[in-house]
């Protein structure tokens, strides 16, 4: 799932119906921030060796589907070789997302 995808979920129109609520908040859970100030590089692949595919804007939040390993990295929560997937072939630097631990928050890739 997309950046965009998670904030289209929760942008919902009044009058919804109660039971769209739960799937809202569903997604909200598995829902992290981004680093503030960072405009954060997407990439093919767990590594900074890999392409670029899109950039987040500051003040993105990602759904993370899994995790798997990769390239060390430093980033403002430390230095890890844990890499998030946001999408199909679509990776981030955990070491850029507030996910509140140091470890697995998602299922390995």
């Amino acid at each position: 799932m997309s950046v965009e995808q998670v904030q289209n979920i929760g942008g919902g129109e009044e009058g919804e119906k109660a039971g769209g609520e739960g799937v809202v908040a569903a997604a909200a859970l598995r829902s992290y921030p981004v680093a503030p100030g960072y405009r954060l590089n997407v990439r093919s692949g767990p590594g900074t060796n890999y392409s670029v595919v899109r950039v987040l804007a500051e003040g993105s939040r990602v759904t993370i589907n899994c995790q798997r390993t990769g390239e060390w990295v430093s980033g403002p929560y430390g230095t890890s070789n844990i890499w998030d997937s946001i999408g199909s072939g679509q990776y981030v630097s955990d070491t850029y997302v507030l996910t509140g631990s140091d470890g697995y928050v998602a299922p390995r890739c």
